[in-house]
């Protein structure tokens, strides 16, 4: 009766609430932080110097030899100049290495023009640099670029690269030669026309094929573009700025069901996850939310209620959000919701979500309870202290330290460019935002702590993280809207233990996606899933890294491979990659890599 309560006290606000919005055309806003919070959110962003055994993180992006420009119009007056940016980390090749793709996208005096963004996609040499391989490759113009997700579609063991577009999808097949082919009309995804964001593959009905979830935004067209301040969605701060995604049609999204022949026939209507009523969706990851044994479907809408579907493992679902508590705030009020991270911050073995927002709002942290139950501690943990004041965008819960505890790092960036000539606090270039896990289910702001990299202002988009060069430790790679990207390096800090795991399906999808890996060293457990997107837009590294503190042996690691079965491994070796095939075990061990080009 409690729960039952409290859902019909959030409905009737979020009812109470779309009333006010479709009067006024604008968004509603969280609870405001009490001046305790205040204060406490004041005091840690003006604390500096070196966080006690925690690295500096350092942008080692020019001694990569990565050389790319995001196009952007400098004033963005259209809300398609100012959502792009995905990156995807992609072992393409299979040598063991992750390799780094860039999207792009035109402006809207481009596009008119018929000048075409280029998209890039960069070799990792193994070295500490990379190469230029996009032509080769054949990945430099698949459309105005959104964001990228990473499937292996047609189950041969290959990486395929899937990009979202302005006007639709293009996916990549992996040649296994160096090269991509475009086979998007005989995949059967041409007939997707629409703003696409945000992509996930999951097996969602355990056929061994990976099927295609496809977020949709607004309905955008450049031979009908909304005017430059027109209606009152379009001012901010009293300020002109470009119009949407309020005062613009939503578009229904899309869920393809893979037919194992390398073709995709779309399901969404069939299977509940069609998006009838056209909200503004942007990023999406496929897991299992409840532990049940069937995926389900957490989608992410600007201004608009989260969808949570659940899953009944043969391709229904019911979207739960409201009831589990993922829907809007604790208030129900229906937020930004951009970018998704994913992670048992906990080590509760259930998975929690942390969904960035926009500067009037906080980033969101909704806590994994079990049953699909979710409570709001976004103000309890601190993260709402710690990114208040913030557009938010790329994000993930990461160990740079490997204490085996997962921190949170978001990358930000405001939406107009015009904001700067407010007199208020908000920035168009914003800085990056770290808040250290203290290991009782609250985060302390350390954004100053750590070294001047994340500190510099940029307007940053996609997020991605992965073990660049194979040395145990993770990296951050962020795409900015404009200029060039920025790629973050842990460096010194405490020397901790680490593993990192890569699955590999035999019966269950090849790239084992929604697998999951429980790691046990003494009274260090800690649980992680390979999941395709999530962040914004953009695709982490597949592999499963676990930091491990001091422990200097692993007790066990479970595999819970997607259709059921589990691998018990015991007596593991610490700071070793193992490349884990399903119902064989181990079938390699690699050591870490001591690269030459890095400190």
């Amino acid at each position: 009766m409690i729960r039952r309560n409290r859902v019909l006290r959030v409905l009737l606000v979020i009812v109470f609430l779309s009333q006010i919005k479709a009067v006024a055309g604008q968004m509603g806003t969280p609870t405001p932080l009490s001046p305790e919070e205040r204060k406490k959110a004041e005091a840690e962003r003006a604390t500096t110097g070196p966080l006690e055994n925690y690295p500096q993180l350092v942008d080692i992006t020019s001694s990569t030899g990565i050389h790319f420009d995001h196009k952007s119009d400098p004033e963005a007056k259209f809300i398609a100049e100012s959502m792009s940016g995905g990156v995807a980390l992609i072992d393409y090749d299979g040598d063991g290495w992750p390799d780094i793709y860039l999207t792009n996208a035109q402006s809207v005096e481009m596009a008119q023009h018929g000048i075409r963004a280029r998209s890039a996609l960069y070799h990792n040499n193994h070295d500490g640099t990379f190469t230029d391989v996009t032509d080769k490759a054949g990945v430099g113009f698949p459309c105005w670029a959104m964001g990228v997700a990473v499937g292996d579609y047609n189950n041969d063991g290959r990486p395929d690269l899937l990009v979202t577009c302005l006007n639709g999808v293009v996916l990549y097949r992996n040649n296994g030669d160096g090269t991509f082919t475009d086979v998007t009309k005989e995949a059967g995804l041409a007939g997707d026309t629409g703003w696409a964001t945000g992509a996930a593959f999951g097996d969602y009905d355990n056929d061994g094929f990976a099927d295609l979830f496809v977020s949709h935004y607004v309905d955008f067209h450049l031979d009908n573009l909304p005017a430059f301040g027109a209606t009152k969605a379009c001012k901010y701060l009293g300020l002109v700025v470009q119009c949407g995604p309020r005062g613009l049609k939503g578009l229904p999204d899309k869920l393809y069901h893979n037919n194992g022949n390398g073709t995709f026939t779309e399901v969404s209507k069939q299977a509940g996850v069609d998006d009838a009523e056209g909200r503004y969706g942007l990023t999406s990851i496929w897991s299992d939310f409840n532990n049940d044994g069937k995926l389900d479907l957490f989608v992410t809408n600007d201004g608009e209620a989260n969808y949570l579907y659940q899953g009944d493992g043969s391709g229904k679902f019911e979207d739960t959000a409201l009831f589990a508590g993922v829907a809007a705030n604790e208030d129900g009020v229906e937020q930004a919701n951009m970018g998704i991270a994913f992670g048992d911050y906990m080590h509760t073995g259930r998975m929690s979500l942390a969904i960035s927002h926009f500067d009037v709002e906080y980033t969101a942290l909704y806590t994994n309870d079990g049953g699909m139950n979710f409570t709001d501690n976004s103000i309890a943990s601190g993260i709402a202290r710690g990114t208040q004041g913030y557009v938010g965008w790329g994000n993930a819960f990461v160990d740079f330290a490997n204490s085996g505890w997962q921190d949170y790092f978001q990358v930000d960036g405001h939406v107009y460019p015009q904001v700067d000539e407010a007199h208020a606090a908000a920035r168009y270039l914003e800085p990056a935002v770290l808040l250290f896990n203290q290991h009782d289910g609250t985060f302390k702001n350390v954004s100053r702590r750590v070294g001047p990299a994340i500190q510099t202002p940029r307007v940053s988009r996609g997020l991605a993280i992965g073990d660049l060069f194979n040395d145990g430790r993770l990296e951050a790679v962020v795409e900015n809207l404009v200029g060039e990207p920025t790629i973050l390096r842990p460096e010194h800090g405490p020397a901790n233990h680490w593993v990192s795991f890569s699955l590999q399906g035999t019966v269950c999808n090849r790239l084992a996606l929604n697998a999951r890996v429980k790691v046990t060293a003494g009274d260090l457990v800690q649980t992680n899933e390979v999941i395709s997107g999530g962040s914004y837009l953009s695709q982490s590294d597949l592999r499963l890294h676990f930091g491990l503190g001091s422990h200097d042996s692993i007790d066990q690691a479970e595999v819970m491979w997607p259709d059921g079965k589990k691998e018990t491994l015991t007596h593991l070796a610490t700071d070793r990659f193992y490349i884990v095939r399903e119902g064989q075990g181990i079938v390699e061990t690699r050591l870490p890599m001591h690269t030459t080009n890095l400190p």
